[in-house]
């Protein structure tokens, strides 16, 4: 059974810096890409970041980058993302997904089989 799991979320500053994991099991994630996904109130789930588990490519939305970082750690099967610079608007819902997209797709939530349960990121005075 496939699970993965989020923790480090919880409320910070505007400015101010989380990182957030994803523990991955159940499978091998050979030939996988690892994705960060985000949903705000009201609002649609978007796409943040990917990486692909074996190679390291990686993708950014626009507004993730420069601020954001996604990186693994191969061995403990766990995905990161090191959120810097925290605005109001990055307050979210923070879900990790894994699949097979391809480059074209890596954005697409469709793309991805595997979904965590989300953590909350709140960034707030």
């Amino acid at each position: 059974q496939v699970q993965l799991v989020e923790s480090g979320g919880g409320l910070v500053q505007p400015g101010g810096s989380l990182t957030l994991s994803c523990a991955a099991s159940g499978r091998t994630f050979s030939g996988y890409a690892m994705g960060w996904f985000r949903q705000a109130p009201g609002k649609e789930r978007e796409f943040v970041a990917a990486i692909r588990w074996n190679g390291g490519n990686t993708w950014y939305t626009n507004s993730a980058k420069g601020r954001f970082t996604i990186s693994k750690d191969y061995a403990k099967n766990t995905m990161f993302l090191q959120m810097n610079s925290l605005e109001p608007e990055d307050t979210a819902v923070y879900y990790c997904a894994a699949g097979r997209p391809i480059q074209s797709t890596v954005a697409s939530g469709g793309s991805y089989y595997y979904w965590g349960q989300g953590t909350q990121v709140t960034v707030s005075s």
